[in-house]
């Protein structure tokens, strides 16, 4: 004989000693008949000597949010009481929803008045993070050190196929943006300059200042900025995606070292490349200045390229170019150790990203100024 298939929701108790068996039974869904847990709810509060509780479900038929709803209250109500909840009884798709349901972080109240932390607390914990930062980079500075004596010994694997495609990607693959901010930054040197030098008849010098701004300065500042927020900022969502993927654990896995393998082809191409788009940079901004002067405020086009050429020596283009190449490392550095150190979730990678672009940022413009006032006090 068939057995009969029982479609009514029912629940039933047993207790053993001091564990309590809830046996689930028939069908749980919101358009059926619901049965009242109300009795087992104040037997849990009540019974002092309760201490483990687990479930039957041998004949628990079909089920939706219902079921999931009633055993979130009854988790709770066991919680509060200290009662233990054996849930690897239940099937194994209810166990997978409680999990993503209690794998939810609590949502803070706006309303919710925060502590009072006092200034010196706060002071206190800004500077010990500022310590774990610093221990962060210098230990990634010294792992990149060894790294970089690994491959000219021939002891370590660096792929130069990688290096070529990030050269490429860092290289050719920036020059519109490149082209575009530096020709606007040249306009607005110009602009700002013309409209003093103007009033002294003195538009000639447009030339000079264009020249030497962009040269020294604007050119290989304004290159640093476009890579950070390009380059740096993708290197860090690369190598942390990798991160996520588990793919970096499979090099370790493979004796393959991940600092080698991803980080030095990165830097090497950034380095290289970082002093080219400043020369161009600089050409780009030098026309930006010279369309201004020229069709503003009636410069000639052979004047310009004079003053120009008697502006600019050739130790201001290698100002240029050594800051450029200083920035490349702190931008291939911030970019790699914020990817090497990302969490393994989705947003932890967004975090990276952005942590990347604004530890580049602000390492430009320190070493910028440190850069600026050594060359002043040696006088170049």
């Amino acid at each position: 004989m068939a057995e009969t298939v029982n479609h009514h929701s029912d629940i039933k108790t047993v207790r053993h000693d001091n564990c309590l068996q809830i046996s689930l039974i028939g069908d749980w869904l919101l358009d059926g008949d619901q049965p009242s847990l109300d009795g087992i709810l104040a037997q849990i509060e009540t019974d002092k000597q309760l201490k483990t509780l687990y479930f039957i479900t041998d004949k628990l038929g079909r089920w939706d949010s219902l079921l999931i709803v009633e055993l979130i209250n009854l988790l709770q109500c066991a919680s509060q009481a200290g009662v233990v909840v054996d849930k690897t009884s239940l099937p194994p798709a209810i166990q997978r929803l409680l999990v993503l349901v209690y794998a939810v972080p609590e949502r803070l109240d706006a309303h919710r008045a925060k502590p009072h932390i006092s200034w010196l607390n706060a002071l206190s914990d800004n500077m010990v993070k500022a310590g774990k930062e610093a221990k962060q980079i210098l230990v990634f500075m010294g792992e990149t050190a060894i790294s970089i004596r690994s491959v000219f010994r021939g002891a370590s694997h660096f792929r130069q196929v990688d290096l070529w495609l990030y050269i490429n990607e860092c290289g050719p693959s920036a020059l519109p943006i490149v082209t575009l901010i530096s020709l606007l930054v040249g306009l607005i040197l110009a602009f700002v300059g013309a409209l003093e030098l103007s009033l002294f008849g003195a538009q000639i010098y447009i030339a000079n200042l264009v020249s030497l701004g962009m040269t020294r300065e604007m050119g290989g500042l304004m290159t640093a900025v476009i890579m950070s927020g390009r380059t740096g900022a993708a290197f860090a969502a690369q190598l942390g995606t990798m991160h996520v993927n588990n793919e970096i654990d499979a090099l370790k896995t493979m004796n393959l070292e991940p600092i080698a393998f991803l980080v030095l082809p990165r830097m090497i191409a950034l380095i290289l490349v970082m002093p080219l788009l400043c020369l161009y940079a600089d050409l780009m901004g030098i026309i930006g200045g010279g369309l201004v002067a020229i069709n503003l405020f009636d410069v000639s086009l052979t004047e310009y390229i004079n003053r120009t050429s008697q502006a600019v020596q050739l130790k201001d283009f290698l100002v240029g170019f050594v800051k450029c190449s200083v920035f490349g490392v702190l931008i291939a550095l911030s970019g790699c150790m914020r990817g090497m150190a990302c969490g393994r979730s989705a947003s932890a990678v967004g975090d990276a990203a952005t942590s990347a672009v604004v530890t580049c940022i602000v390492f430009i413009v320190v070493a910028d100024s440190l850069m600026t006032l050594i060359c002043n006090l040696l006088g170049i």
